[in-house]
């Protein structure tokens, strides 16, 4: 049953298997775990960054594609979101009014870089991608009056999602049942739901072609299937799916702006989440989504207490202090690649003891062919 749900595509490794059963039951019980509003925004931006980067998978490890504009459907979701709830005022309507109209527009600008773009060869469609990029980021600042400009957009959220909504005035094991709890576990079973589905698409015929045009573009072609129309798709699927990320991630910070959703900065963070947990797998979005973002979180935290003890040491001190988490940041990254190069997914799997990776994709769409 539980390798029907995880499209018979299980972890293949006892540790890794571990990870994700730890990194779900922490995600799921974190508001009782850690109360606190830090402890639980970390984890609503864990569950966004985990739909957000395993849609950016779909195109850079499944397919092969590096795009910079992922971020900018990013933000199409999140505006939608916010554009409708700041004229349609708080409720279900102006969320789901909002993300119709981000899907749809996401939708239109994938299918166009996706038929205008796709033909043209590596570097050349990720210059284009950064120019749709910074071309939407501009205009999301100049339109003031639709996007709130650089201010960016604060908006109301349906009443059961309001802080101030009390489900009982009696606290759970110390845990107030409000709305912020409800908002929590609507983004807990969106992130799950898109997690499976993008798991079940990379693991069917689809995925395994998307597999096969990135391992050998030449031969898919060879064989019978028009690259050009897998890749669009792929990039329209990846498109939406980082529409719903942003409409997450506007219901629960109930404000946008350009630097929230648009900033290239994001991108960044997720092309280093990709690295880190391991391109082409699914999984690797969970695990590096939830290592990158609580050490971006709390490493400043655990900087200023090393700091604190090494007051003896003005050196060392100095060089531990919370002012230079960038830099321990940067030195964990390269410590991360350096001793997993495929990623921590990718790495746990080529152990020892996992079980015997599938046939190579091109091979299955081959024998599917014959």
């Amino acid at each position: 049953m539980l390798n029907r749900i995880l499209s018979n595509d299980p972890p293949r490794n006892r540790i890794l298997a571990a990870l994700l059963i730890a990194l779900v039951v922490a995600l799921a019980l974190e508001p009782f775990l850690l109360p606190g509003v830090k402890a639980l925004n970390v984890a609503a931006k864990v569950l966004v960054f985990i739909v957000l980067v395993a849609s950016f998978d779909l195109l850079l490890g499944y397919t092969g594609i590096v795009s910079f504009a992922h971020t900018m459907f990013f933000g199409i979701g999140a505006y939608g979101v916010a554009i409708a709830s700041t004229r349609m005022g708080a409720g279900w309507g102006a969320i789901f009014t909002g993300l119709a109209f981000a899907l749809a527009l996401s939708f239109v600008l994938a299918l166009a870089i996706g038929l205008f773009s796709l033909r043209v060869r590596a570097i050349f469609f990720s210059m284009i991608t950064l120019a749709f990029a910074a071309a939407f980021q501009t205009l999301a600042s100049q339109l003031s009056d639709v996007t709130g400009g650089e201010d960016g957009l604060t908006f109301k959220m349906p009443e059961v999602l309001s802080p101030g909504w009390q489900l009982t005035e009696e606290p759970l094991l110390g845990v107030s049942l409000d709305g912020r709890l409800v908002c929590y576990y609507l983004l807990f079973v969106v992130a799950v739901v898109l997690f499976l589905a993008l798991l079940r698409i990379v693991n069917s015929p689809f995925g395994r072609v998307l597999q096969a045009i990135r391992e050998n573009e030449f031969r898919a072609e060879a064989i019978g299937y028009r690259v050009v129309v897998y890749r669009t798709i792929s990039s329209i699927l990846s498109a939406l799916v980082a529409t719903f990320a942003g409409a997450m991630l506007a219901i629960w910070l109930r404000y946008n702006g350009p630097d929230t959703t648009l900033a290239f900065e994001v991108m960044l963070d997720v092309l280093l989440i990709v690295v880190i947990g391991g391109m082409g797998t699914v999984y690797g979005a969970a695990i590096g989504a939830g290592l990158f973002v609580v050490a971006q979180s709390y490493l400043q935290d655990l900087l200023k207490l090393a700091s604190d003890a090494a007051s003896g040491f003005g050196w060392l001190s100095a060089l531990l202090s919370p002012d230079r988490w960038l830099l321990w940041l940067g030195v964990l990254f390269v410590l991360s690649v350096y001793y997993f190069p495929t990623g921590v997914v990718g790495r746990l799997r080529s152990r020892r003891g996992s079980r015997a990776d599938p046939a190579p994709p091109v091979a299955l769409v081959a024998e599917e062919v014959e």
